[in-house]
């Protein structure tokens, strides 16, 4: 089993090639998970452009008051591939930021389920916004929640601090 690395990168390297190819980077090693999967258990399994599947396992560290996960571990994850469904139509030098998610909690995630999976997909790429869409399954196909995203396409050179 492949031991994975997690860290971060400079923006330098994050927007030195397009979106996709540094995505693709990180399934392949080149280029560490972020910290942000050690901590929640989600994990990029699959990107093409406009497409991103993660995997994740959630444990009872995420439980909430009721016993069941916490609806911010939900949200990560579906954030995780909205987000990233939109970074793979990234040309070199630019970035993005979640401007808005809606988010429906259809089933109750308990951490007995095992693995779920999470496909976020592109549905619209303007010039500054662009929108996704994402889905939560448990492993036999059961959703568990959905959502939309509106993320803020900019130059990512243009954004550095002074």
């Amino acid at each position: 089993m492949l031991e994975r690395v997690h860290g971060i990168v400079s923006r330098d390297v994050l927007t030195a090639e397009p979106g996709l190819a540094f995505l693709r980077g990180m399934l392949e090693g080149r280029y560490p998970a972020p910290p942000f999967s050690r901590s929640t258990n989600v994990y990029m399994t699959h990107v093409e452009e406009g497409r991103v599947t993660f995997e994740g396992e959630p444990t009872e560290g995420f439980f909430n008051p009721l016993g069941t996960i916490h609806g911010g571990w939900t949200s990560a994850i579906l954030d995780s591939a909205m987000a990233c469904a939109v970074h793979t139509t990234l040309a070199a030098g630019q970035g993005y930021t979640t401007v808005e998610m809606k988010l429906n909690f259809v089933r109750p995630i308990l951490p007995n389920m095992g693995k779920v999976t999470c496909e976020g997909t592109l549905v619209h790429r303007g010039g500054t916004l662009a929108t996704s869409e994402g889905k939560l399954f448990d492993a036999k196909g059961r959703l568990l929640a959905h959502g939309t995203e509106t993320c803020m396409i900019f130059n990512a050179a243009a954004s550095k601090a002074a």
